[in-house]
């Protein structure tokens, strides 16, 4: 495949997540059909099924480059908070809402993954494709926080892996009821960072 054709078959992919997002977020997962997200984009179906096989599909790499954009963001400002000196541990809430300000969650996102996995509630083959992206975001975290571990010479009560898993089921539950109550997506930043923060509180060894 040449240059120029690798280049627009990642357009065409962009533009049809782009769309998906949009029609998502007006008429939700059910309502959001191969057919409306393709006019949305400005394609045809045939060009939807050359670059995914299902809207199931669509979804699923839609929520993983939701996973995937909230982890690199969560990494570059870790990177830059060490580079300048400021990942300071003394104070955990603090620094985790220093550091998830950068995620970029929203009430659009808190609503996509909480009909993705409704879905794959009800679909086995369709909550097993969830569950291996959901490893590859734990995976994902897991490395952030052993960088951290090591950096600050700092100890775990459980494995970066585990802590991970629990830091996201957190997060998840706190911004889930944060939308439930209304919040807005600066709310539900501050409500998950908080209660991150106390749970590493909890997972961090004391320092002799």
């Amino acid at each position: 495949m040449t240059t120029i054709a690798t280049r627009s078959r990642e357009n065409t992919r962009a533009r049809l997540l782009e769309a998906a997002a949009q029609v998502f977020a007006e008429v939700g997962l059910e309502g959001a059909t191969v057919e409306v997200v393709c006019e949305r984009a400005g394609f045809t179906r045939g060009a939807f099924y050359s670059n995914f096989a299902s809207k199931d599909e669509l979804f699923l790499t839609l929520a993983a480059s939701v996973g995937e954009a909230r982890v690199n963001a969560v990494r570059e400002r870790v990177q830059q908070m060490t580079e300048s000196g400021a990942l300071a541990l003394d104070d955990p809430v603090s620094l985790v809402q220093q550091v998830m300000d950068s995620a970029g969650d929203d009430r659009l996102g808190v609503m996509l993954m909480s009909e993705i996995r409704i879905r794959a509630l009800r679909d086995a083959e369709f909550g097993a494709a969830y569950l291996a992206g959901e490893r590859e975001m734990v995976a994902g975290i897991a490395r952030i926080i052993t960088d951290i571990v090591d950096n600050e010479c700092l100890s775990l009560r459980t494995d970066a892996e585990e802590t991970a898993r629990l830091l996201m089921i957190v997060w998840e539950g706190m911004t889930v009821r944060g939308a439930m109550g209304g919040a807005d997506d600066e709310q539900l930043r501050q409500t998950g960072s908080s209660e991150l923060g106390r749970l590493v509180s909890l997972l961090l060894e004391p320092q002799s």
